[in-house]
């Protein structure tokens, strides 16, 4: 089998995540985890309910902080980042799919999309207002830019969603059960999509799921079982 080159994007070392630290009911969740992600993984996270999964996810997302160990973003080491610098870091370089789209109601479809520029930078530019219509058509909406979420099925919301998450070009897009609650059509065409942005954008894609055929359609898939890998297979 051929080194890999790709670069790395994410790498843990010895990433461990406590609760309660210091008081007698402290709790260890995550016990000294090491993981490399490079720009071609396309990486299934799964394990039975209670595993850590979730407390991961936040922790690779740069929304929580591990008690100890390090979490390199792009060669970056985060632990000792400011708010500010993490918050942009996450920003810049991370896009995130939860199995709730979270888009606003007041913006229609092409405006959620926009939402992460906006956040950073106000007035989109005419070529950042193109890129999302671009996605919007990329993940089959190209009619659909002024609707309303209300307006959109639960599918179609979803499919927004990924186009918000990959508006910024990330490096890493996390996502958590993307296809929970979509019929087999909708989830299969919504995996698609993120193998297509996998390839064809460098773009490492970890996601985190219960369904066992989505996790093997993924090119590896790493499993923790009580906050320790237990396997770590490429198919």
């Amino acid at each position: 089998m051929s080194e890999n080159h790709a670069p790395v994007v994410l790498k843990l070392s010895g990433l461990r995540k406590s609760y309660n630290v210091g008081q007698p009911t402290e709790l260890e969740v995550l016990h000294g985890l090491d993981m490399t992600l490079r720009a071609d993984d396309f990486c299934a996270l799964v394990g039975p309910s209670g595993s850590g999964k979730s407390t991961l996810l936040n922790l690779i997302g740069l929304l929580d902080q591990p008690t100890s160990g390090e979490l390199y973003l792009l060669e970056r080491a985060t632990s000792a980042l400011d708010d500010e610098a993490r918050t942009a870091l996450r920003r810049d370089s991370i896009g995130f799919v939860f199995q709730f789209h979270h888009l606003i109601e007041a913006f229609n479809a092409v405006e959620n999309v926009l939402m992460p520029l906006m956040v950073k930078g106000g007035k989109p530019l005419a070529e950042q207002v193109a890129w999302a219509h671009e996605l919007l058509e990329l993940v089959g909406l190209a009619g659909f830019s002024r609707k309303k979420p209300s307006e959109l099925s639960g599918g179609q919301q979803q499919r927004v969603a990924i186009a918000r998450a990959l508006v910024t070009r990330p490096a890493l897009l996390l996502a958590d059960e993307p296809t929970g609650n979509l019929d087999t059509q909708t989830a299969a065409s919504i995996f698609e999509l993120l193998r297509r942005f996998n390839r064809e954008f460098n773009c490492a894609v970890l996601i985190v799921t219960h369904d066992p055929r989505l996790s093997q359609s993924c090119d590896r898939t790493v499993t923790l079982i009580d906050g320790l890998f237990t396997e770590d297979h490429r198919h």
